[in-house]
């Protein structure tokens, strides 16, 4: 079931107030600093689309608060992709597949990086995984679009500012709607 580029805005009046488990932000002001972080560094469009969308799977899979405390890995990379796929071309949707395993290869190929980790996310990354092994960490650097995976992570963890200033949501959404596949 795809969702409607129109129904982007509802979904996040709608779940957007909601806590980003742990952070100190709402789901709406964790996807706007992200994105706004995306935008700062001049990436492409559809890079800035995926970093507002990379947690969606969030609110589209609800699994109540904090689901990590519970041992509940909810899976929010592939949440989303069922309901974006015909919405968005690849460029946007194959960094949000990608970013839980971004995490996984900076946890590997970063001296420090698990460290800086917020509680939640090293919890989440013991449920997904964990680090990679180097041979893992090299399959990963070969898919297509794991450097773009690897800025939305980097955005995702520096995206949890309580009180941050960021462009409102309709500014990403017309972003997202030049990006959007034109049958949207």
């Amino acid at each position: 079931m795809a969702l409607a580029f129109s129904d982007l805005h509802p979904l996040f009046a709608d779940k957007g107030s909601r806590e980003y488990d742990g952070e100190g932000v709402t789901q709406l002001e964790h996807a706007l600093q992200a994105a706004a972080m995306a935008e700062e560094e001049g990436a492409a469009d559809a890079l800035i689309v995926a970093a507002l969308l990379h947690d969606l799977g969030h609110m589209l899979n609800d699994q109540g608060e904090t689901p990590t405390l519970r041992g509940v890995d909810d899976v929010h990379q592939y949440a989303a992709l069922p309901f974006l796929r015909g919405l968005f071309p690849d460029a946007v949707l194959e960094p949000i597949k990608l970013h839980v395993d971004a995490k996984r290869y900076l946890c590997r190929a970063r001296p420090g990086y698990y460290d800086a980790l917020s509680e939640d996310s090293k919890r989440s990354l013991a449920l997904q995984g964990g680090a990679y092994s180097d041979t893992e960490a090299d399959s990963f650097l070969r898919q297509d679009f794991a450097a773009d995976a690897v800025r939305v992570r980097i955005w995702d963890d520096r995206a949890k500012c309580p009180g941050a200033t960021t462009p409102p949501l309709t500014h990403f959404l017309a972003i997202a709607a030049r990006v959007a596949t034109p049958a949207s």
